[in-house]
C-alpha cells in the first residue's frame, strides 16, 4: 500500500475520453490503483492545471490547488470532502485491508473528521469493533455530508463523535447525490401541485378517471413486460395497486402479489428464486446465456429482502422524500430479482405503495407512474443499465445444464450499496410526467367526453351505449365517421346530421 501510486496523469481513462488532461483523484484513482472489483463513480474526479472548476460528460473537474497527497489515506480524504461517500468501495476496500491496515490509516489524523468517518464505516459495513477506545472530544460531525448526497437526521454514535444519517440499513443502503435536477424536482412541490389539481375537479370525474387510469397503469406495467393481458387479469392488478400503501411492505405481502401477477403457476416456480436469475437473452444457436443484469445470488435472496424492508420502514419513520425512498427500495427490488418471474410489475407496485405510504399519493387515488414510464421505456431502459451493466464485470458465473447462470463469487454487497442517483432522477422525471401530463390529460378527456355525450344526449336522444359506440367511432378516425360505420351501426343518421358530430366532436375534442 506504501508504494502504491495513486495520481496519475491521463487523456483517457478506463476508455472515457478526459475533457483535458489532468490527473485522477479520488474514489476513481482508489479504484484504479487498488484494482478493486468496484464500477466506477457516475462522475470520475481530475485534477486540472488550469484554475477552472467544472462538471461535463461525467467528469468533476477541480484546480491544481484540490490535488490530494499521493497515499490512499489523502485521496480518501477527498473522496469524502468532495465525492460523498460510497458504502461499496469502503466495504470492498476493508475487506481487502484488514483491521490492521485501516487502524494504521487512523492513526494519520486521530480525531480528525475524515478519520472518524472512516473509523465509523469500518464498524458499521463489517460490524466489528477496532481495538480502538472511544473518543473524548465534544463535537459531533455528520457522517454524509448533505450538501453532496441526501442524508436522514440520523443518529449520534458517541463512540466516534459521528452522526450517523445514512438513509438505510447496514444491510441495505442505496446513496443518491444531490444533483441539479433532483434539487429543482424537490423544490417545485410536485405533490402539493396535484393535490391542488386534483381539488378542482367534480367528485365524479375523479372517480371516472382514478378508474380508468388504474387499468391504465395495470395494463402499461404488463406491457413494459411484454405481455397483452386479458381485461380481467389487468383489472386485478389494477385493484391491487389501488390498494397499494394500505398494508406494510412485508415478504408474506410481497408473496401474496406475486400471485395476483402470475395467473398461471404452473409453468414459474412460485416464491424466492431457489436457483440463480438473470435477465437477457439465450444464444439462439446454443442455448447459452446473454445476460444484461444479474440477479443476486439465490441464497442471498432473503436476507437481502428483509433487509430492503427494514430499511423502507426506517425510510418512512425519519421522513425522507417520498420519491427519492421509492427510487431506492423499487429499484433496489428489481436488482435484486427476487423471482424467477413478477418482478418488473412488483417494483413498479412499490413505488405505488410508498408513494401512498409516505403521503406524496393519497392511497386509492389515481397515480399510473406506470403509463409515464411506458411513455419513456427507453430512458427506463437507461436507468436500469446504467447499474445492471457495469456490475457484469464483477460477477463471476457459469452457465448451468437448464442455460440458467450461477454465481461464483459473493456478490450481496452490489445489491446493498449501489448509487441510486441516476434511478431518482428517472423516477422523479416521470411522477413530474404523471401529473403535469397523464393526469390533467385523462381528466381533460373525459370532461370533453361529458359535453359530448350531454350534445348527443340533447340533440339526438342517443342512448349512452350509442353514444360511446359513436365517440369511440370518432377517435379512431381524428373526428370522422368511417364509411362501414356511417352505413352500418349509424346509418339512421343523414349526412348532415353526421357533418354536424364530426363537427362538434372536433371542437370539444380540440380544446385538449
Amino acid at each position: 500500500m506504501k508504494n502504491t501510486q495513486f495520481s496519475r496523469e491521463i487523456t483517457v481513462f478506463h476508455e472515457l475520453t478526459a475533457p483535458e488532461r489532468g490527473i485522477i483523484a479520488g474514489y476513481a484513482a482508489i479504484i484504479d490503483a487498488l484494482e478493486l472489483p468496484v464500477p466506477m463513480p457516475h462522475h470520475i474526479a481530475l485534477i486540472s492545471k488550469k484554475t477552472r472548476r467544472y462538471e461535463k460528460d461525467g467528469w468533476k473537474v477541480f484546480t491544481p490547488r484540490h490535488q490530494p497527497e499521493d497515499s490512499l489515506y489523502k485521496q480518501l480524504v477527498f473522496a469524502l470532502k468532495y465525492e460523498g461517500v460510497n458504502l461499496l468501495l469502503f466495504k470492498c476496500l476493508f475487506s481487502k485491508f484488514g483491521s490492521k491496515k485501516v487502524k494504521e490509516l487512523l492513526q494519520i489524523e486521530p480525531t480528525g473528521q475524515y478519520s472518524r468517518k472512516i473509523w465509523f464505516l469500518y464498524e458499521w459495513l463489517m460490524e466489528t469493533p477496532l481495538d480502538l477506545p472511544d473518543l473524548g472530544i465534544k463535537n459531533y460531525v455528520p457522517l454524509l455530508d448533505d450538501k453532496i448526497q441526501y442524508a436522514i437526521e440520523g443518529e449520534r454514535s458517541p463512540r466516534h463523535r459521528i452522526i450517523n444519517n445514512l438513509p438505510g440499513t447496514h444491510g441495505f443502503c442505496p446513496l443518491i447525490s444531490k444533483t441539479p435536477k433532483l434539487e429543482a424536482h424537490i423544490q417545485s412541490g410536485l405533490s402539493e401541485k396535484k393535490d391542488s389539481f386534483l381539488s378542482t375537479i367534480h367528485k365524479d370525474v375523479l372517480q371516472r378517471a382514478s378508474a380508468f387510469l388504474l387499468l391504465k397503469d395495470s395494463k402499461a406495467s404488463f406491457t413494459i413486460e411484454g405481455e397483452k393481458p386479458a381485461n380481467t387479469r389487468a383489472m386485478r392488478w389494477g385493484k391491487a395497486i389501488g390498494q397499494a400503501g394500505s398494508k406494510p411492505l412485508s415478504k408474506e405481502e410481497l408473496l401474496r402479489l406475486q400471485q395476483i401477477i402470475i395467473a398461471n403457476t404452473r409453468f414459474t416456480n412460485m416464491g424466492f428464486r431457489k436457483e440463480g436469475g438473470f435477465v437477457g437473452e439465450h444464444d439462439r444457436s446454443s442455448g447459452e446465456p446473454i445476460p444484461d443484469h444479474i440477479s443476486a445470488k439465490w441464497q442471498d435472496v432473503e436476507l437481502l429482502i428483509d433487509s430492503l424492508i427494514a430499511t423502507n420502514e426506517e425510510l418512512e419513520k425519519a421522513g425522507f422524500d417520498p420519491v427519492l425512498a421509492a427510487a431506492e427500495i423499487a429499484f433496489g427490488l428489481v436488482f435484486i430479482h427476487p423471482f424467477a418471474d413478477g418482478n418488473g410489475r412488483l417494483h413498479r407496485y412499490i413505488i405505488h405503495h410508498i408513494l401512498a405510504k409516505m403521503n406524496f399519493a393519497r392511497q386509492g387515488v389515481i397515480f399510473p407512474v406506470s403509463a409515464s414510464m411506458l411513455d419513456h421505456i427507453d430512458d427506463y431502459r437507461t436507468a436500469l443499465e446504467s447499474y445492471s451493466h457495469p456490475l457484469l464485470d464483477f460477477i463471476k458465473w457459469k452457465p448451468t445444464a437448464k442455460k440458467n447462470v450461477e454465481v461464483l463469487n459473493e456478490t450481496s454487497d452490489y445489491y446493498r450499496y449501489f448509487d441510486a442517483t441516476k434511478q431518482a432522477e428517472f423516477l422523479y422525471d416521470c411522477v413530474q410526467d404523471t401529473i403535469e401530463n397523464i393526469i390533467p390529460d385523462e381528466v381533460n378527456y373525459l370532461n370533453n367526453y361529458d359535453e359530448m355525450k350531454e350534445y348527443l344526449d340533447n340533440t339526438y336522444e342517443m342512448p349512452d351505449k350509442t353514444v360511446a359506440l359513436l365517440i369511440r367511432s370518432l377517435e379512431q378516425y381524428n373526428g370522422h365517421l368511417s364509411k362501414r360505420k356511417r352505413t352500418n351501426e349509424f346509418s339512421a343518421l343523414t349526412d348532415e346530421e353526421v357533418r354536424d358530430i364530426e363537427s362538434r366532436y372536433q371542437e370539444i375534442f380540440s380544446k385538449g
